[in-house]
């Protein structure tokens, strides 16, 4: 069953509202609710990634994907439960042909050293040939990839690798 959390729309994987709050079940482990705020906070670039991470883990996110394709980001549990909320956003650049992991990386930098809005990242990570991502938040690090597969691997700040990770 999906269902958008602010209108109750049940029968479509997005409401005709275009709210953007788009759930599906398979057990109730996941708050909903706190990943919806969470998200709606990211996109309003009123939170840190810290704390980004910190609610998720808090409500059981394992890790989740952002699909800059379809606009999306999908909240994955250890117990299988999934969470699907849009990207709303306009007037976002076609992702490049190219992946610029150089550019990719200029741009994470920003993020962590000056606090860059989630906005401006999505615009500039995109315009580097990013596609998607995957944040692992138990692994605490992140793989980007680009339209032919290239990837990088960006650990959290402070966290060790235990394995080597090539780009």
């Amino acid at each position: 069953m999906s269902s958008c959390l602010k209108c109750d729309y049940t029968t479509s994987p997005a409401c005709p509202g275009r709210h953007g709050l788009i759930e599906f079940h398979h057990q109730a482990i996941m708050n909903t609710e706190i990943i919806a705020s969470t998200t709606r906070a990211t996109l309003a670039g009123a939170v840190s990634f810290t704390d980004v991470v910190a609610a998720l883990m808090a409500t059981g996110v394992e890790y989740y994907h952002v699909d800059y394709a379809a606009l999306s980001m999908t909240f994955y549990s250890g117990s299988g439960d999934v969470v699907v909320m849009a990207i709303p956003y306009e007037g976002l650049p076609s992702i490049a042909t190219d992946f610029q992991a150089d550019l990719l990386k200029a741009a994470i930098l920003d993020s962590q050293r000056h606090g860059q809005k989630f906005r401006d990242f999505t615009q500039r990570a995109m315009s580097a040939g990013v596609q998607g991502y995957a944040v692992f938040l138990r692994g605490q690090r992140v793989t980007y990839w680009g339209r032919t597969g290239d990837q990088h691997t960006e650990w959290f700040p402070g966290a060790v690798s235990a394995h080597v990770v090539s780009d």
